[in-house]
C-alpha cells in the first residue's frame, strides 16, 4: 500500500516511484499512498501548534512580524532574519521543533513562487499488500479502480474549496491537497483548511514541517506544466497565498505517525488555519474563495453511504501535480487495527499529490459535507483510503477555531 502523501520537488522526476522515506510519505499519494494516520485512541486526541509568526502587513503593504512573535522564537533559538535568509534550511534533530507549542512558520514573502509550487512532488509512504495479511477489525473486499476524472475548468467554478499545500521537509520541496473548511466562531467568514496530518507533521520520528502555506484553486485554468513555466503568480495562485499561522493534528498522528505500514493512518488529519501573505484585501479565505465546506463527524456508517467524492492534485504518473482530478466510488472498509477506527476506502486511480484531499458524502443531515481526506493507497494506485472523522477529529478543528473565536 502507498501513503498519498504531500508531493516532492520534481527534482527526482515525475516517473520516479515515491521512496518511503517518512518526508516522503506523509507529503504526496504519487506512487505509494501516504499514510497520514495515528493510532491511538483517548485522552486529548490532537496537538496543536501556533505559527510564531502571526504576521501583519503595514501601511506600505510589508510584512511585519509581532515582538511578542519574535520573543518567541529567540526563546527557540530562532533569529528571524536568519530563518528568512534560509537558516529554516537546518533540520538538525535536536533542533526540528516537535511539540505542539512548539510550531512555528514566519512568513518569507515571494518564498512560493510560480517556479517552486510547480516543482514540488509528492512524498508518499508505501506499504506493501501483504502488509494487511495481519489486519484485525472489518476489511472490505479491494474495490475496483475508479479511473479518475479531470475537474472542468475553472476549478474554481466546479470545486471553489479545493487547493493545494506547499511545506518544506528535509526532503525537500513537498506538497499536498486541502479543502476550505467552515468556521463555526467565524460563520461565512472561516480562514480554516483541512488537510491530512502527514502534510504537516513528520510523526513519530520527525516535528513540524516549514513553509507551511494553502494556495486555494491552484492553476485555476488548467494549464499545462509547459505553460506553468512562463505564468505569473496570479495565473498559478488566483486567490492567493495563505500562510499557515496555526496548525492542528492529532496526538495519535505525533506519537505514532510513520512512513511505511498503516501507522497513525485512522488518525491522518489536521487543520491550518491561515492567513494572506501580503496583507489581503481584509476578506477571508472563505470569502476570498466564495465557499467553505461544513464538516460531518457523525457521517453515516459505510453501507448507509450511496457514493464518495474524492477530489486532488495528483502527481505520480501518469499525472504531474498540476491539475485537480476526482473519484467518485461507494465505499468499503478497511482496518489496520481492531483497536482503532475502521477507514473509509474507495476505487480511485489518483496518485501521490492527492493527499489530503477532501472526501465529500451527503453528511447526516441530508446535505454535501467533507467527510474525511485522503491518507494512503497501494502502490498500485488503484484504490485510497481516508480516516473516518469522529470524536477525535472534531476535538481538532473545534480547538483551532476556538482559538480564534475572539479574533
Amino acid at each position: 500500500m502507498r501513503s498519498i502523501r504531500p508531493s516532492f520537488t520534481a527534482r527526482r522526476g515525475r516517473n520516479a516511484r515515491r521512496r518511503t522515506s517518512p518526508v516522503l510519505g506523509a507529503l504526496a499519494l504519487a506512487s505509494a499512498l501516504a499514510l497520514t494516520a495515528t493510532a491511538c485512541d483517548s485522552g486529548d486526541t490532537s496537538a496543536d501548534s501556533q505559527a510564531s509568526a502571526s504576521a501583519t502587513a503595514g501601511d506600505d503593504g510589508k510584512i511585519t512580524i509581532p515582538d511578542d512573535i519574535k520573543d518567541r522564537l529567540k526563546e527557540h533559538g530562532i533569529d528571524l532574519d536568519k530563518w528568512k535568509n534560509g537558516a529554516w534550511k537546518n533540520w538538525d534533530r535536536d533542533d526540528w521543533l516537535r511539540e505542539a507549542q512548539d510550531y512555528v512558520n514566519p512568513i518569507i514573502k515571494g518564498l512560493w513562487d510560480p517556479d517552486r509550487m510547480r516543482e514540488a512532488e509528492d512524498p508518499d509512504r508505501a506499504v506493501d499488500d501483504n502488509d494487511l495479511s495481519g489486519d484485525q477489525g472489518v476489511t472490505d473486499p479491494t474495490p475496483a479502480p475508479v479511473d479518475a476524472e479531470a475537474v472542468p475548468t475553472t476549478y474554481h467554478a466546479n470545486a471553489p474549496e479545493a487547493g493545494k499545500v506547499f511545506f518544506d521537509s528535509p526532503e525537500g520541496t513537498m506538497v499536498c491537497s486541502a479543502t476550505v473548511v467552515e468556521d463555526p466562531a467565524h460563520p461565512g467568514k472561516s480562514n480554516l483548511v483541512w488537510t491530512a496530518g502527514h502534510c504537516v507533521h513528520a510523526g513519530k520520528k520527525g516535528g513540524w514541517y516549514r513553509n507551511i502555506a494553502f494556495v486555494p484553486s491552484y492553476n485555476d485554468e488548467g494549464l499545462s506544466a509547459e505553460q506553468l513555466e512562463t505564468a505569473t503568480k496570479e495565473e498559478a495562485a488566483p486567490y492567493g497565498v495563505w500562510w499557515g499561522d496555526w496548525v492542528k493534528t492529532s496526538d495519535q498522528w505525533i506519537a505514532q505517525g510513520g512512513q511505511t505500514g498503516g501507522d497513525g493512518a485512522p488518525y491522518d488529519f489536521a487543520v491550518i488555519h491561515v492567513t494572506p501573505e501580503a496583507g489581503g484585501s481584509g476578506k477571508s479565505l472563505e470569502e476570498t474563495v466564495g465557499s467553505a465546506l461544513p464538516v460531518d463527524f457523525n457521517a453515516p456508517a459505510v453501507p448507509k453511504v450511496s457514493g464518495i467524492t474524492a477530489t486532488g492534485y495528483p502527481a505520480a504518473a501518469p499525472f504531474d501535480g498540476q491539475k485537480l482530478y476526482q473519484c467518485q466510488d461507494k465505499p468499503g472498509r478497511l482496518s489496520f487495527s481492531e483497536s482503532d477506527p475502521t477507514m473509509y476506502r474507495i476505487g480511485c486511480t489518483m496518485t501521490g499529490g492527492s493527499s489530503g484531499g477532501g472526501w465529500v458524502a451527503t453528511g447526516s443531515d441530508g446535505k454535501p459535507a467533507l467527510v474525511s481526506n485522503t491518507s494512503i493507497g497501494p502502490a498500485s494506485a488503484g484504490w485510497l483510503a481516508g480516516p473516518r472523522l469522529g470524536e477525535v477529529a472534531q476535538g481538532v478543528y473545534d480547538s483551532v477555531s476556538d482559538k480564534f473565536a475572539g479574533q
